[in-house]
């Protein structure tokens, strides 16, 4: 099993660190293997080694089936100006969007990732506070099947390909006939499941303790019955968010700014206290590793600095040991 931390590919992030070398010594330290990279298009770094890379997560828009679907009315609606649009989705039509991402597995490959992952969801701001979903499941689901077909055509099936669970309108691994029906619409024959704990947790709000998030894991994972060897990788954290959703859910902010870039950076931090990504202290978490064969772990864990990420990771890892060893 290959183990690693997410981590930025870029100037900005590794600035803290002096090198890419010195970030490679501490990961290793852990006992890692390296990291899933994600990569910023605005702030490349080619010092980057490809020995450290384990795994790449590509690029996401959070809110982009309306922009895909080519529905102006949904369009203007959210972002106010056609100028916004264009400069929010970096073009103005589908093909501009499918460039991006194909753009963004070429380098992947480039880099020899043994995986990607790629998210199957769609909301909107508005819809990251009222939770009033402006599409279905389905409606996600179909339109992701198609676009990930076509950025996979004709690619070399090098790499495993994974879908990764949100907690919004999509793939959300709560629904087994859901998880069949996306997995079985994508032709490509090395796909599979990257399973976010934290994003599972957060599709019930009603969990209150670590304790509750592992039963309710185990219980998603055990209800796909044998769906669940397509879980070939996992991002392992825990997010406590449900008391804070019980009060927030169902209602927009009535000073949130007209501009869309500014409620888009307004919504992240509300955004953040929803996926916490923090590490697991409960040793009963093994009990999640030890249900499914991983072939990729990552320690998807979130800090305003490399140093606190570092130490959040070694606390899990303390943990897993912890669980491992009182069994």
């Amino acid at each position: 099993m290959i183990q690693s931390m997410n981590f930025p590919i870029s100037a900005y992030s590794i600035a803290p660190y002096g090198s890419w070398d010195i970030l490679a010594g501490k990961v290793r330290a852990l006992g890692l293997d390296g990291i899933e990279g994600i990569s910023d298009p605005f702030d490349p770094d080619d010092s980057f080694p490809l020995s450290l890379l384990s795994g790449y997560h590509m690029m996401f828009y959070a809110d982009w089936l309306d922009f895909y679907r080519q529905d102006r009315s949904a369009l203007l609606r959210k972002f106010g100006s056609e100028e916004t649009v264009r400069s929010f989705y970096r073009g103005t039509q589908p093909e501009d969007l499918m460039k991006q991402f194909r753009d963004d597995l070429d380098l992947a490959i480039s880099m020899h990732t043994p995986y990607v992952v790629f998210h199957v969801s769609d909301v909107s701001i508005e819809e990251g506070y009222t939770y009033r979903w402006l599409h279905t499941d389905r409606e996600v689901l179909d339109a992701a099947i198609g676009f990930i077909n076509e950025l996979l055509r004709g690619t070399d099936p090098t790499f495993d390909f994974l879908v990764e669970n949100q907690w919004w309108p999509g793939f959300t691994f709560t629904d087994p006939q859901k998880t069949e029906y996306l997995l079985s619409g994508i032709k490509y024959p090395r796909t599979g499941i990257m399973l976010d704990t934290g994003h599972l947790m957060n599709t019930n709000p009603k969990i209150r303790t670590q304790a509750d998030g592992i039963e309710y894991i185990l219980e998603m994972i055990r209800r796909h019955g044998s769906l669940k060897s397509s879980i070939l990788g996992m991002h392992f954290h825990q997010s406590l968010s449900g008391a804070y959703v019980r009060k927030t859910a169902g209602r927009f902010p009535e000073d949130m700014p007209a501009d869309y870039f500014e409620a888009f950076s307004k919504s992240y931090a509300h955004i953040r206290m929803i996926d916490r990504h923090h590490p697991w202290t409960d040793p009963e978490c093994v009990k999640i590793l030890d249900e499914v064969q991983l072939s990729y772990l990552t320690h998807e864990l979130s800090s305003a600095e490399g140093r606190s990420q570092l130490s959040a990771v070694k606390r899990q890892l303390n943990t897993i040991r912890k669980g491992s060893s009182d069994r």
